[in-house]
Protein backbone atom coordinates (compact mmCIF):
# COMPACT_ATOMS: atom_id res chain seq x y z
CA UNK A 1 0.00 0.00 0.00
CA UNK A 2 2.84 2.38 0.78
CA UNK A 3 4.28 1.86 -2.71
CA UNK A 4 0.86 2.46 -4.28
CA UNK A 5 0.36 5.66 -2.28
CA UNK A 6 3.76 6.88 -3.42
CA UNK A 7 2.88 6.14 -7.05
CA UNK A 8 -0.43 7.99 -6.66
CA UNK A 9 1.37 11.02 -5.26
CA UNK A 10 3.80 11.05 -8.18
CA UNK A 11 0.91 10.75 -10.66
CA UNK A 12 -0.87 13.69 -9.00
CA UNK A 13 2.15 15.89 -9.73
CA UNK A 14 2.26 15.02 -13.41
CA UNK A 15 0.69 17.22 -16.09
CA UNK A 16 -0.13 17.00 -19.78
CA UNK A 17 2.15 18.31 -22.49
CA UNK A 18 -0.20 16.87 -25.08
CA UNK A 19 -3.02 19.15 -23.92
CA UNK A 20 -0.71 22.14 -23.93
CA UNK A 21 0.48 21.51 -27.47
CA UNK A 22 -3.06 20.87 -28.65
CA UNK A 23 -4.15 24.26 -27.33
CA UNK A 24 -1.19 26.21 -28.66
CA UNK A 25 -0.72 24.55 -32.03
CA UNK A 26 3.01 25.10 -31.73
CA UNK A 27 6.04 22.96 -31.02
CA UNK A 28 8.03 23.41 -27.85
CA UNK A 29 11.00 24.69 -29.83
CA UNK A 30 8.84 27.30 -31.49
CA UNK A 31 7.46 28.40 -28.16
CA UNK A 32 10.87 28.99 -26.72
CA UNK A 33 12.08 31.28 -29.46
CA UNK A 34 9.02 32.28 -31.45
CA UNK A 35 7.74 35.81 -31.11
CA UNK A 36 10.40 36.89 -28.67
CA UNK A 37 12.03 39.85 -30.38
CA UNK A 38 11.89 40.68 -34.06
CA UNK A 39 14.13 43.65 -34.60
CA UNK A 40 15.92 45.79 -32.05
CA UNK A 41 12.71 47.45 -30.89
CA UNK A 42 10.28 44.60 -31.32
CA UNK A 43 7.86 45.50 -28.54
CA UNK A 44 6.07 48.73 -27.65
CA UNK A 45 7.62 50.40 -24.65
CA UNK A 46 7.79 53.81 -23.03
CA UNK A 47 10.87 55.92 -23.71
CA UNK A 48 11.87 56.67 -20.13
CA UNK A 49 15.43 56.11 -19.07
CA UNK A 50 16.49 52.88 -17.43
CA UNK A 51 19.07 54.71 -15.32
CA UNK A 52 17.27 54.48 -12.00
CA UNK A 53 16.49 50.80 -12.44
CA UNK A 54 20.00 49.83 -13.47
CA UNK A 55 21.69 51.95 -10.83
CA UNK A 56 20.44 49.71 -8.05
CA UNK A 57 20.28 46.41 -9.93
CA UNK A 58 23.02 44.56 -8.00
CA UNK A 59 21.05 45.21 -4.80
CA UNK A 60 18.85 42.29 -5.87
CA UNK A 61 21.56 40.10 -4.38
CA UNK A 62 19.88 40.63 -1.02
CA UNK A 63 16.46 39.36 -2.11
CA UNK A 64 17.18 35.72 -1.32
CA UNK A 65 17.56 34.73 -4.98
CA UNK A 66 20.91 32.93 -5.10
CA UNK A 67 21.11 33.57 -8.84
CA UNK A 68 21.25 37.33 -8.32
CA UNK A 69 25.00 37.36 -7.74
CA UNK A 70 27.77 38.46 -10.08
CA UNK A 71 30.33 35.91 -11.25
CA UNK A 72 32.07 37.70 -14.13
CA UNK A 73 30.87 41.27 -14.72
CA UNK A 74 32.16 44.22 -12.75
CA UNK A 75 29.27 46.23 -11.23
CA UNK A 76 29.62 48.84 -13.98
CA UNK A 77 29.62 46.21 -16.74
CA UNK A 78 26.54 44.67 -15.15
CA UNK A 79 24.73 48.02 -15.09
CA UNK A 80 25.44 48.63 -18.79
CA UNK A 81 24.38 45.10 -19.74
CA UNK A 82 21.28 45.35 -17.56
CA UNK A 83 20.23 48.60 -19.23
CA UNK A 84 20.92 47.23 -22.73
CA UNK A 85 18.98 43.99 -22.33
CA UNK A 86 15.94 45.92 -21.08
CA UNK A 87 15.93 47.94 -24.30
CA UNK A 88 16.13 44.72 -26.32
CA UNK A 89 13.40 42.99 -24.29
CA UNK A 90 11.47 45.73 -22.44
CA UNK A 91 8.60 45.30 -20.03
CA UNK A 92 5.18 45.88 -21.56
CA UNK A 93 1.55 44.82 -21.20
CA UNK A 94 2.52 41.23 -22.01
CA UNK A 95 4.76 40.86 -18.99
CA UNK A 96 8.09 41.74 -17.35
CA UNK A 97 11.19 42.86 -19.20
CA UNK A 98 14.73 41.54 -19.15
CA UNK A 99 15.69 43.40 -15.98
CA UNK A 100 12.91 41.93 -13.88
CA UNK A 101 13.68 38.51 -15.37
CA UNK A 102 17.33 38.87 -14.24
CA UNK A 103 18.63 38.35 -17.77
CA UNK A 104 21.87 40.25 -17.12
CA UNK A 105 22.65 37.77 -14.33
CA UNK A 106 22.00 34.90 -16.75
CA UNK A 107 24.52 36.40 -19.20
CA UNK A 108 27.00 37.00 -16.38
CA UNK A 109 26.78 33.37 -15.27
CA UNK A 110 27.15 32.07 -18.81
CA UNK A 111 30.26 34.19 -19.32
CA UNK A 112 31.74 32.82 -16.10
CA UNK A 113 31.32 29.28 -17.43
CA UNK A 114 33.14 27.39 -20.17
CA UNK A 115 30.79 29.03 -22.67
CA UNK A 116 32.41 32.37 -21.85
CA UNK A 117 35.88 31.06 -22.57
CA UNK A 118 34.83 29.01 -25.62
CA UNK A 119 36.21 26.01 -23.75
CA UNK A 120 34.64 23.44 -26.07
CA UNK A 121 35.44 25.20 -29.35
CA UNK A 122 38.50 25.26 -31.58
CA UNK A 123 40.20 28.58 -30.90
CA UNK A 124 43.71 28.15 -32.33
CA UNK A 125 45.10 30.19 -35.21
CA UNK A 126 45.77 31.22 -37.82
CA UNK A 127 43.07 33.89 -37.80
CA UNK A 128 41.99 35.58 -41.02
CA UNK A 129 38.95 37.69 -41.92
CA UNK A 130 36.21 35.23 -42.84
CA UNK A 131 33.80 35.23 -45.73
CA UNK A 132 30.14 36.06 -45.15
CA UNK A 133 29.33 32.37 -45.48
CA UNK A 134 31.79 31.42 -42.75
CA UNK A 135 31.26 31.38 -39.03
CA UNK A 136 33.10 33.21 -36.28
CA UNK A 137 36.79 33.75 -37.15
CA UNK A 138 38.14 35.96 -34.34
CA UNK A 139 40.65 34.94 -31.68
CA UNK A 140 38.54 36.62 -28.98
CA UNK A 141 36.50 34.46 -26.63
CA UNK A 142 33.04 35.52 -25.47
CA UNK A 143 34.31 36.99 -22.22
CA UNK A 144 36.60 39.27 -24.21
CA UNK A 145 33.87 40.12 -26.72
CA UNK A 146 31.47 41.21 -23.97
CA UNK A 147 34.18 43.17 -22.16
CA UNK A 148 35.08 45.05 -25.35
CA UNK A 149 31.45 45.35 -26.48
CA UNK A 150 30.11 46.84 -23.25
CA UNK A 151 33.01 49.31 -23.21
CA UNK A 152 32.14 50.23 -26.81
CA UNK A 153 28.52 50.92 -25.84
CA UNK A 154 29.71 53.25 -23.09
CA UNK A 155 32.33 54.98 -25.27
CA UNK A 156 29.85 55.48 -28.12
CA UNK A 157 27.33 56.99 -25.70
CA UNK A 158 29.86 59.47 -24.36
CA UNK A 159 31.09 60.33 -27.86
CA UNK A 160 27.62 61.06 -29.21
CA UNK A 161 25.75 62.34 -26.15
CA UNK A 162 28.51 63.24 -23.68
CA UNK A 163 26.78 61.04 -21.13
CA UNK A 164 27.08 57.51 -19.84
CA UNK A 165 24.81 54.92 -21.45
CA UNK A 166 23.06 54.66 -18.09
CA UNK A 167 22.17 58.36 -18.18
CA UNK A 168 20.60 58.29 -21.65
CA UNK A 169 16.88 58.29 -22.34
CA UNK A 170 15.37 55.10 -23.66
CA UNK A 171 15.25 56.60 -27.14
CA UNK A 172 18.94 57.53 -27.00
CA UNK A 173 19.88 54.07 -25.72
CA UNK A 174 17.99 52.57 -28.65
CA UNK A 175 19.99 54.76 -31.04
CA UNK A 176 23.28 53.58 -29.54
CA UNK A 177 22.24 49.94 -29.76
CA UNK A 178 21.03 50.44 -33.33
CA UNK A 179 24.45 51.81 -34.26
CA UNK A 180 25.96 48.71 -32.68
CA UNK A 181 23.60 46.51 -34.66
CA UNK A 182 24.40 48.31 -37.92
CA UNK A 183 28.16 47.93 -37.46
CA UNK A 184 28.75 51.67 -37.05
CA UNK A 185 30.74 51.34 -33.81
CA UNK A 186 34.44 50.55 -34.02
CA UNK A 187 35.48 47.53 -31.97
CA UNK A 188 38.81 45.72 -31.71
CA UNK A 189 38.88 42.15 -33.00
CA UNK A 190 35.19 41.81 -33.80
CA UNK A 191 32.43 43.87 -35.41
CA UNK A 192 29.84 45.68 -33.33
CA UNK A 193 27.18 43.83 -35.35
CA UNK A 194 28.53 40.51 -34.17
CA UNK A 195 28.56 41.70 -30.56
CA UNK A 196 25.03 43.09 -30.78
CA UNK A 197 23.69 39.86 -32.26
CA UNK A 198 25.42 37.91 -29.48
CA UNK A 199 23.94 40.24 -26.86
CA UNK A 200 20.48 39.93 -28.41
CA UNK A 201 20.58 36.13 -28.65
CA UNK A 202 21.77 35.72 -25.05
CA UNK A 203 19.06 38.16 -23.94
CA UNK A 204 16.38 35.96 -25.49
CA UNK A 205 18.02 32.87 -24.01
CA UNK A 206 17.99 34.50 -20.58
CA UNK A 207 14.29 35.28 -20.89
CA UNK A 208 13.33 31.69 -21.73
CA UNK A 209 16.05 29.49 -20.20
CA UNK A 210 15.37 27.45 -17.11
CA UNK A 211 15.59 29.69 -13.99
CA UNK A 212 18.28 27.34 -12.72
CA UNK A 213 20.70 29.21 -14.99
CA UNK A 214 20.03 32.66 -13.58
CA UNK A 215 17.39 34.25 -15.82
CA UNK A 216 13.64 33.78 -16.37
CA UNK A 217 13.05 34.82 -12.75
CA UNK A 218 9.97 33.23 -11.25
CA UNK A 219 9.45 31.39 -14.55
CA UNK A 220 7.69 34.55 -15.76
CA UNK A 221 9.21 34.19 -19.23
CA UNK A 222 7.60 30.77 -19.52
CA UNK A 223 4.30 32.08 -18.17
CA UNK A 224 4.15 34.66 -20.95
CA UNK A 225 4.45 31.81 -23.47
CA UNK A 226 2.22 29.39 -21.55
CA UNK A 227 5.17 27.00 -21.56
CA UNK A 228 5.02 24.33 -18.81
CA UNK A 229 8.75 24.04 -18.29
CA UNK A 230 10.26 20.75 -17.19
CA UNK A 231 7.41 18.54 -16.03
CA UNK A 232 8.30 15.17 -14.55
CA UNK A 233 5.67 13.38 -16.61
CA UNK A 234 2.36 13.79 -18.46
CA UNK A 235 1.30 10.19 -17.91
CA UNK A 236 -1.93 10.90 -16.04
CA UNK A 237 -3.21 13.43 -18.60
CA UNK A 238 -1.80 12.35 -21.93
CA UNK A 239 -5.08 10.77 -23.12
CA UNK A 240 -7.39 13.55 -21.92
CA UNK A 241 -9.11 15.73 -24.53
CA UNK A 242 -9.95 18.75 -22.37
CA UNK A 243 -7.46 21.59 -22.06
CA UNK A 244 -5.39 21.55 -18.88
CA UNK A 245 -3.82 24.61 -17.26
CA UNK A 246 -0.28 23.62 -16.30
CA UNK A 247 1.84 25.47 -13.79
CA UNK A 248 5.44 25.64 -15.07
CA UNK A 249 8.20 23.79 -13.25
CA UNK A 250 11.93 24.36 -13.43
CA UNK A 251 14.82 21.94 -13.10
CA UNK A 252 15.52 23.35 -9.64
CA UNK A 253 12.00 22.59 -8.44
CA UNK A 254 12.24 19.03 -9.76
CA UNK A 255 15.52 18.63 -7.87
CA UNK A 256 13.96 19.90 -4.67
CA UNK A 257 11.12 17.43 -4.97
Amino acid sequence: MADQDKKDQILDKRTSRRSFLKNSGLTVGGLIVGGAVGTLIGRETNETTTTEKTKNAPAQQGTGNANAALMFFTPNQFDIANAAVERIFPADDNGPGAQELLVAYFIDHQLASGWGTNAKEYMSGPFFPGEETQGYQSSLNRQEIFTIGLAAIEDHSKKNYEKSFLELSGEEQDAVLTDMQDGKVEMRGVSSTYFFNLLRSTTIEGVYADPLYGGNAGMSGWEMKKYPGHQMSYFNMIEKDEFEEIEPKSLSSQHNH
